[in-house]
């Protein structure tokens, strides 16, 4: 395809994705595309619903039988993990939220397992998760489990302090540097009580396991089809050069960014905007130039906004050296649909039905 004014090179981005325990909120966990490119010329953007199969030179194949043709492709396909959404109707998800908080609102005892930071329950942390429920439910027993001996464990330790302080001041139990040795069916949860097995013998009994275990599986088998020594075979995540490019060079056109790319950055929504900026520049310099020296991305110190209830919140990010300490800053104004009113301004400006 040219690249004259007249007719622009055709760029694929390969897919796009972001419960509460709050019940009344659970629509506006699911934000339509209407208005989603309203920033872009009319006519120089769509939207396919479909699944990539394969990823071939020039062409994407989709599990509907067609294909679409690019000059540039953005790879961003994320990771695969328990709790994800798997239904692709907003009706059938917003239905399986409200089960979940029906069984919330119905148990008594309740384990969140898992203390790391990443997003669980489509919007929430799972020190947010515990957090939530403890708050919404003050006379619910809710014990955390987390087999590192310290949650939020990918960030400074200070992080740890204050999330535990949290947990003791909300009457949060926690069970730390522990693994679950048993996994019946992946937790009965049908409202009656049971066991579930520690890996030090210990028994813990609940009434409904919340799993919060985080993110394990790239979801990068359609590159393998154009290029199988940019996957790493052990990892699942996309090799990617500095420039975000993959990294095998017959492919110059091909980028990679967000969680299933290997980019030496956390996994969290702050990078992968971050990551998208530099590759829009560097398509921009490849339309004019193929040779043009292309910008290079650093991984900035993993930070995070972390909810400790409805309402109380911090903003925490890593030292910048070994040596130096971490930011915190601590907040009150957060709100009952965690800030989703802001995402829809910004991702379907001027919709004002949240059932859509």
């Amino acid at each position: 395809m040219s690249t004259s004014a007249t007719q622009k090179p055709n760029v694929v981005v390969v897919g796009g994705s972001y419960v509460g325990v709050v019940s009344g909120f659970e629509h506006k966990a699911f934000i339509p595309f209407t208005n989603a490119f309203h920033a872009s010329p009319a006519g120089s953007t769509s939207m396919v619903r479909a699944t990539a199969q394969k990823i071939l030179p020039n062409e994407v194949v989709l599990d509907n039988g067609t294909s679409i043709p690019y000059e540039y492709l953005v790879f961003v396909a994320g990771t695969g993990r328990p709790g994800a959404p798997v239904a692709y109707e907003k009706s059938t998800e917003t239905k399986r939220i409200q089960v979940i908080q029906e069984k919330i609102g119905s148990a008594s005892n309740i384990v969140v397992i898992g203390g790391g930071a990443y997003g669980v329950l489509i919007t929430k942390e799972n020190a947010e998760v515990a957090f939530d429920i403890k708050e919404q439910y003050p006379s619910k027993k809710v014990t955390l489990i987390h087999s590192r001996p310290l949650v939020m464990n990918r960030f400074h330790h200070a992080l740890h302090d204050i999330v535990m302080e949290r947990f003791k001041a909300a009457g949060i139990e926690t069970i730390l540097g522990q693994r679950i040795k048993d996994i019946p069916d992946w937790f009965q949860n049908d409202g009656t009580e049971f066991s579930i097995t520690l890996a030090d013998g210990r028994e813990v009994t609940t009434d409904l396991v919340i799993p919060c275990t985080g993110s394990t599986v790239p979801l990068s088998d359609p590159l393998l089809s154009l290029s199988p020594s940019s996957v790493d075979p052990e990892t699942k995540y996309v090799k990617v050069k500095p420039t975000l490019q993959i990294v095998d060079s017959k492919f110059p056109h091909v980028f990679s960014i967000g969680d299933v790319a290997d980019t030496g950055a956390h996994k969290a929504a702050r990078p992968a905007i971050a990551q998208a900026q530099i590759v829009l520049r560097n398509i921009e310099k490849l339309m004019k130039d193929e040779k043009a020296e292309l910008d290079t991305y650093k991984p900035d110190p993993p930070a995070i906004h972390l909810a400790l209830g409805f309402r109380p919140s911090v903003k925490f990010r890593n030292p910048t050296s070994p040596d130096g300490e971490p930011m915190k800053m601590f907040d009150d104004h957060g709100d009952l649909e965690a800030g989703c009113g802001k995402v829809w301004a910004m991702r379907a400006p001027g919709v004002l039905d949240y059932k859509l």
